[in-house]
C-alpha cells in the first residue's frame, strides 16, 4: 500500500465516518502526509500500528524546528494520535495502547464579548457600509444570527433558503452533523426577511440563503472584512469579530441567569467543558466592573 492510498483512506474516514469539517480533514491529512514523508517504508497500516512515542516525538521536534507554536504543536499531536489510532484499527489492533506523549501547555484565552449596544451598532454600521442595499441587509442579517441566535458563522452561511419563512425557532446543523433548535428573536427574523425581500437572486429552497455579489454562496471572508471596516468606524477593538458576537450571545445569556446545560444546547457544544469557559468570561466581566466602579479598587 502506498502513502497516497493511506492518506485517501484517512481522509475518507475523517469526512464520512467522523463527519469532520473540510478544513479539519485537510489539516489532519496534511499532518499525516508530513509524517509519512519522513518515515522509511513500508508504508502500511501494520507498520504504522507498531510506531512508538519516539517516532511521534521526532516528528513534533521537526515541526517545532519549523517554528510552530504551542497551539499548532498541540493540534499536530492530536492529529498524529488520531491517525495512529486509525492505523491500529485498520491493522486489527484497535485495543493496543496508543503512544503516550504529553502535549505542550496552552494558556486558554478568554473570549472577549462585545456589549449588546456594540453588537447592534456593529450590525447597523455593516448594513450602512454595504455597497448595495441588499448586501448591507445581507450582512446585517448574518451578524444578527450570530449575536441573536448564537450561530457559528459557518452555520449561518450554510443555511438554505428552505428555512424561509422563519418561524420562532430554527433547526441548525453544527459541527459533527449535530442538529439543534435555536429560538429566533423578532429582530433577527425581521433582518432575514428584509434581506430575502431585497436579494436580486432567486431563493430556491435548496440553494444557499446568503449569496455573494455574483449570486454564488457567500464566503466567510466577505463578512469578516465588512466587520473589520465597521469596527474601525465605531472605534471597537480588533477582538470585535463575527465570532465575538457568538461569544457575546453566550456571555449575555449566562449573565442573565441561563444555566450551563441550556447554554450548551443553544451553542451546539458536544461537551459541557466547552461551555464552561463562559463562566470564566462572566467572572472576568464582573471583575472589570468591580475594578472600574469600586472606590477602593
Amino acid at each position: 500500500m502506498s502513502a497516497p492510498d493511506l492518506l485517501e483512506a484517512w481522509g475518507g474516514h475523517l469526512s464520512l465516518a467522523r463527519r469532520r469539517s473540510p478544513h479539519t480533514v485537510r489539516a489532519y491529512v496534511a499532518t499525516a502526509a508530513r509524517f509519512l514523508a519522513v518515515l522509511p517504508p513500508p508504508h502500511d497500516w501494520t507498520a504504522l500500528a507498531k510506531l512508538d512515542v519516539g517516532d511521534v516525538r521526532t516528528q513534533l521536534a521537526a515541526r517545532r524546528a519549523d517554528g510552530i507554536g504551542n497551539v499548532s504543536a498541540a493540534r499536530e499531536l492530536s492529529a498524529l494520535k488520531a491517525f495512529l489510532a486509525f492505523a491500529r484499527t485498520q491493522a486489527g489492533g484497535a485495543d493496543a495502547p496508543p503512544p503516550r506523549l504529553r502535549g505542550p501547555r496552552i494558556k486558554k484565552g478568554l473570549p472577549r464579548p462585545v456589549t449588546p449596544d456594540e453588537a447592534v451598532n456593529l450590525a447597523a454600521m455593516v448594513a450602512d457600509e454595504g455597497t448595495e442595499p441588499w448586501i448591507g441587509a445581507r450582512d446585517r442579517a448574518v451578524l444578527l444570527l450570530l449575536y441573536g441566535a448564537g450561530l457559528r458563522i459557518a452555520e449561518a452561511l450554510s443555511l438554505t433558503a428552505g428555512v424561509l419563512p422563519l418561524g420562532d425557532a430554527l433547526t441548525v446543523t453544527g459541527k459533527g452533523g449535530r442538529q439543534r433548535v435555536v429560538p429566533i428573536l423578532p429582530i433577527v427574523k425581521a433582518a432575514v426577511e428584509d434581506y430575502a425581500a431585497k436579494v436580486p437572486f432567486p431563493l430556491d429552497r435548496q440553494a444557499p440563503l446568503f449569496r455573494g455579489a455574483k449570486g454564488g454562496p457567500l464566503a466567510q471572508g466577505m463578512i469578516q472584512r465588512a466587520v473589520a471596516r465597521a469596527r474601525v468606524v465605531l472605534g471597537l477593538p480588533a477582538t470585535a469579530t463575527p465570532h465575538a458576537l457568538r461569544h457575546s450571545f453566550a456571555t449575555h445569556l449566562l449573565g442573565a441567569g441561563a444555566d450551563l446545560r441550556s447554554l450548551q444546547e443553544l451553542l451546539g457544544h458536544a461537551s459541557l467543558s466547552s461551555t464552561q469557559i463562559y463562566t470564566k468570561v462572566d467572572a472576568a466581566t464582573l471583575l472589570d466592573v468591580y475594578r472600574s466602579a469600586h472606590p477602593r479598587a
